[in-house]
């Protein structure tokens, strides 16, 4: 994959470029790059101010501050088995921070807290299945029987 160029590069083109030594296409020219890239950096100190490249962060940006995710560490030290519900009404209420359930989500694994489970919650209902392939010794449904 292909390297930025450097700071250095970038603002001594648009030095040169300022000071009238030639036009961008020239400039390019004298200093072994494309023109689109002299434009581009051109049209971005243009609406930034500056001549130095953006860092660039990937990754999703969270939506909520410094403040929403220390209250949110303090929900769950003191109150271990909040679902994502509660957690998503609580920063609309005390925050005044929107969340929609997978943002929540997102939110308290990347703050590194889990989710308990909770004791009072009923077992599945689905049947685990057997080991090595063995058919159940439930009946099973009468749909499922042969006829004939």
């Amino acid at each position: 994959m292909a390297r930025c160029y450097s700071d250095d590069l970038r603002r001594k083109l648009l030095s040169a470029y300022d000071r009238g030594e030639g036009t961008l296409t020239h400039l390019a020219a004298r200093f072994c790059v494309s023109v689109g890239w002299a434009r581009k950096i051109s049209m971005q100190r243009g609406r930034t101010g500056q001549a130095e490249r953006v860092p660039h962060r990937p990754g999703r940006k969270l939506r909520a501050g410094e403040d929403a995710q220390q209250q949110v560490r303090a929900w769950f030290r003191a109150q271990p088995d909040l679902t994502l519900a509660e957690v998503q009404a609580r920063l609309l209420d005390e925050a005044d921070v929107r969340l929609s359930i997978p943002q929540v989500w997102y939110l308290v694994r990347r703050l590194g807290l889990r989710l308990k489970k909770s004791r009072s919650t009923p077992p599945s209902a689905t049947a685990k299945p057997t080991g090595g392939g063995a058919k159940s010794i439930s009946p099973g449904s009468p749909r499922s029987r042969r006829s004939g």
